[in-house]
């Protein structure tokens, strides 16, 4: 259970509730806030400051019954010791950097190591794992969650402060919007993402094998025995990582020991934000489409699960989730031909990712 030390905020509105809560302590620095956000048709969507983390996500299924379709714990101290990135925003570098080295215009940079000889997801202490400032706001047809966090020149050893701003916005099309903006004061590599767990039938409901998977995507690309980019990008034709056409996600799973793979997306022109992907699950009806301007969507399929005690009593194991991450690829600062993720002074680092809920 949540441990409630005050209220902070609490209201009801005509078309969307928003509250926010003080927790425990999730360190001893800082309080943690807890924010909820709620559409006319019900649909709610719950957050922690620490890590900007999505925790909870309420959505209908063909019944009308309601759900929560993300995996998490009961409580921040969990978050913080979570190491599976249960929600939260991960950077400033999601996904894997190889051996935690990159070379900026001719400088290199050496970043702490947490994944074998890679750097992944920001690092030892990446954002999952910081407080963001939280604030809530609203308008007619949605409301928001806006968190902000500046990492400092030499967070993880990145060069450079980036400001990092992330809005989550729940609308009353059952669509929750993940915003990203970020702004530096010295060239620096920006790569963010959430990492929610989806199990369309309900957190702690068993496996996500026999959920329907459609990916927007004719390429991918292959990785290494340390899962770090070979630098081809391949057709997915002929392979079991083929989800052009929906498919159930266990069909070919264990050929490949659990999906963790890079796509490179469909699209007309960069930075168009396109339908990336399409899931359904076959009981409840839940339909969840994912449109993102990145370039690229990790799927993971939550491969290192095991035993791991989950929200409301629930244990979940290898495959009771996953995750769609559209992001830039992997190692992309050492692969000068994948699409840049350098960030320069006086620009904008900017994206947009959105889930869609609906039911058939």
């Amino acid at each position: 259970m949540w441990v409630k030390i005050k209220v902070k905020y609490c209201f009801i509105l005509l078309l969307a509730l928003i509250s926010a809560d003080v927790f425990a302590k999730a360190d001893k620095k800082s309080d943690v806030e807890f924010f909820t956000l709620k559409n006319k048709n019900g649909m709610e969507a719950k957050f922690l400051s620490l890590g900007a983390t999505l925790v909870s996500l309420k959505v209908p299924d063909k019944n009308g019954e309601f759900a929560d379709v993300v995996l998490g714990f009961d409580s921040p101290a969990e978050y913080m010791k979570n190491t599976a990135y249960f929600g939260g925003i991960v950077g400033r570098y999601a996904n894997r950097i190889a051996n935690g080295k990159f070379k900026l215009y001719g400088k290199e940079y050496t970043l702490a190591v947490n994944n074998g000889p890679n750097h992944l997801h920001g690092g030892i202490k990446g954002f999952n794992k910081v407080i963001w400032n939280g604030k809530k706001i609203k308008t007619d047809k949605s409301s928001s969650v806006v968190f902000k966090y500046l990492s400092p020149a030499g967070d993880q050893n990145y060069p450079g402060n980036l400001d990092v701003t992330v809005t989550y916005t729940l609308t009353d099309d059952n669509e929750l919007r993940i915003s990203y903006k970020a702004t530096t004061d010295r060239k620096t590599i920006v790569n963010l993402a959430n990492h929610s767990y989806f199990n369309l039938a309900g957190q702690g409901s068993g496996d996500i094998l026999a959920h329907k998977l459609m990916i927007n995507a004719d390429f991918y690309t292959p990785t290494d025995g340390n899962s770090v980019p070979t630098g081809e990008i391949i057709k997915v034709e002929g392979t079991s990582l083929d989800f052009r056409q929906p498919t159930e996600i266990g069909s070919r799973i264990e050929k490949v020991g659990g999906y963790d793979n890079n796509y490179v997306l469909n699209r007309s022109f960069a930075g168009q934000f396109a339908l990336a992907a399409r899931v359904t699950e076959p009981t409840s009806g839940r339909v969840m489409e994912v449109f993102t301007s990145e370039p690229g969507m990790q799927l993971y399929t939550g491969n290192s699960l095991k035993g791991v005690k989950g929200k409301n009593g629930s244990v979940y194991n290898k495959y009771y989730g996953f995750c769609l991450e559209p992001q830039h690829f992997p190692d992309s600062p050492n692969r000068l031909y994948f699409p840049s993720v350098v960030l320069k002074p006086g620009e904008t680092y900017s994206q947009l990712t959105a889930y869609k809920f609906s039911v058939r």
